[in-house]
């Protein structure tokens, strides 16, 4: 009984943490004038390069129509570029323009900064704690993904 109650306060204690992360990574974005999802969006392409309209709708569980509007939004701020497929006139293509990816390099920049900053008020203790249990939380993900 004991570990099921362990479980479940390491579970909570990850949604919050989860939540906590989300909003320090929303004033980030926010700092640089995109919405939280465009951030999304631009965090995507930059791991994807490349990708189809819908399948950034599928990746965002969001509508096509919103997906759309969002890609509008950034194409407005020359971050996108959007083209459609020589093979089929119907498939959008979506990649992040030349010009925002040094932007975007400079916004990883930041995010990277503003977790050591973070970290940084922990203590060598703390830190190696905190290490050693997303090592661990790590492997048990990865072996429940194996199966």
């Amino acid at each position: 009984m004991e570990i099921i109650n362990e479980s479940i306060e390491v579970s909570r204690l990850f949604q919050e943490v989860m939540s906590l992360f989300r909003l320090n990574m929303k004033k980030i974005i926010e700092r640089t004038g995109m919405t939280a999802p465009q951030g999304m969006v631009i965090g995507l392409l930059h791991k994807n390069k490349k990708m189809k309209v819908t399948e950034l709708s599928k990746q965002l569980h969001l509508p096509n129509s919103t997906v759309s509007g969002i890609i509008d939004k950034l194409e407005e701020q020359d971050a996108v570029i959007r083209e459609r497929s020589e093979d089929d006139k119907r498939v959008v293509y979506v990649s992040i323009s030349p010009k925002f990816i040094e932007i975007h390099k400079n916004f990883n920049k930041q995010i990277e900064h503003n977790i050591e900053s973070i970290l940084n008020q922990g203590t060598q203790e703390e830190l190696n704690k905190i290490s050693e249990g997303l090592i661990i939380f790590k492997r048990l993900l990865s072996e429940n993904n194996a199966n």
